[in-house]
């Protein structure tokens, strides 16, 4: 059944032309439907300089894998100088911030291949990689297995495994197993994700534990915060400087009652406090500016009021939270107070900021469990712990700065993730020297 893959997905896009001309004419889609079938590719790949290193294939699927990528691309461009570095996104929204983030470290930033029968083995003759690496997640049968057909060694760079991604991988084994075999590698973020993906069959010496590469993002070089350059980014942001701020990052429906309804209650006793509400899905802004309004709060919308002040702004923008976080004096991560797994807690901890979450943290159990051994993050079980914690933490500086620097600390112990990654993927590039 597998080895018609590829036949039962081409004549299914064949099937589909006039969907997906249709689709390439609403705005969502409109020039990534081309590009991801291979169009203009040739032409892009004509005009890049020669070069005399090894080609390396990153792929991401959206913002997040994307964001994960930003150090490993980084480590790559120092590391081997002369490579020709090729980067895949597979949403807009991740090109977005791909373009902005990723591009000044790689040679060419792409929309990924569609998995159809024709279009990947085209992208492989095109970008000829001697190595591909994929970010976390989106896994295709086709690709992968053209990958392997091709000899060109493939890794799963940052993967994870949540609870309910491994009841899925189990319950379609006979599907998932050869994708996760076709690779030549597997990093994985834990332990317990490594656990995972070996007690799904895959072979343990092709399974490795190298860590989370946002523990390696930018600002954990060991460089000091410019107190007087976030001050100007606050007044940037409309915030007034002195008063403190509260960060919400990715937060999902039931999460923004809960924020609002202690946002409330707080300002009742610490009047200047501020807050920054970024929810996951940032099309359901419209729903949390009526939300807030039902509990009395007027709001800003980042996209739209960027020239307004006040002290509640809804963040409906992509690629902004983390220099949120770096203004913050707490953070929630969202996800985590509804059965949502939780998202990810290094961005805040990297910048010296005490982290509250809730209990659902799944996906990320081990690094929050890190960050409160430290001491650097609390887990709050409802909204009037939340509250409660708020309180306590925004009257008590002390406390606050004892928090912080936990947080910092927590991620500096674990910093080294691009670099074990990079003796990982020398290992898979004939003559090409290890990295200093």
């Amino acid at each position: 059944m597998l080895l018609l893959y590829p036949l039962f997905t081409t004549a299914l896009a064949l099937a589909l032309l006039p969907v997906l001309a249709l689709l390439a004419c609403r705005k969502k889609y409109r020039g990534r439907i081309g590009k991801r079938l291979g169009w203009g590719l040739a032409a892009q790949v004509a005009q890049l300089p020669p070069s005399s290193g090894p080609t390396i294939w990153l792929h991401a699927l959206s913002v997040g894998e994307v964001t994960s990528a930003v150090p490993l691309a980084r480590g790559l461009r120092q590391a081997y100088p002369q490579a020709r570095l090729l980067f895949s996104v597979t949403t807009g929204a991740g090109d977005q911030v791909a373009r902005k983030l990723v591009a000044p470290y790689v040679d060419l930033v792409i929309a990924a291949p569609v998995d159809l029968g024709w279009v990947v083995p085209y992208f492989l003759r095109v970008l000829k990689p001697d190595l591909f690496l994929l970010v976390e997640t989106d896994f295709w049968w086709h690709w992968l297995r053209r990958l392997r057909h091709e000899r060109i060694p493939a890794v799963l760079v940052n993967g994870r495994i949540s609870a309910a991604s491994l009841a899925r991988y189990r319950r379609l084994a006979r599907f998932f197993l050869p994708m996760f075999r076709s690779f030549s590698l597997l990093s994985m973020q834990t332990a317990a994700d490594a656990a995972h993906m070996v007690a799904l069959g895959v072979k343990p010496d092709k399974v490795v534990t190298l860590g989370n590469l946002k523990f390696d993002t930018s600002l954990l070089s060991g460089e000091a915060t410019n107190q007087e350059a976030l001050a100007i980014q606050k007044e940037r942001y409309g915030f007034a400087v002195a008063p403190p701020l509260w960060v919400c990052g990715s937060t999902h429906r039931g999460e923004e009652t809960i924020v609002f309804e202690a946002y409330r209650r707080l300002r009742a006793e610490i009047a200047d406090l501020q807050l920054v509400l970024a929810p996951r899905n940032i099309e359901r802004a419209g729903e949390i500016i009526e939300l807030a309004e039902q509990h009395g709060l007027s709001c800003r919308r980042r996209s739209t009021d960027r020239q307004d002040t006040g002290p509640l702004l809804i963040l409906d923008t992509i690629g902004e939270l983390a220099g949120c976080y770096a203004m913050a004096d707490l953070a929630f991560v969202g996800g985590s107070l509804v059965a949502a797994g939780g998202h990810n807690p290094i961005e805040p901890a990297a910048v010296a900021v005490p982290v509250l979450f809730g209990p659902h943290m799944e996906d990320f159990a081990e690094i929050a469990a890190e960050l409160i051994r430290y001491g650097g993050a609390s887990q709050v079980d409802s909204g009037e712990e939340l509250q409660a914690v708020l309180r306590d933490l925004l009257t008590d500086r002390n406390r606050r700065r004892s928090m912080a620097e936990a947080a910092r600390a927590c991620v500096l112990a674990n910093r080294g993730v691009v670099r074990r990654h990079l003796e990982a993927i020398t290992a898979l590039l004939p003559g090409v020297p290890s990295p200093p």
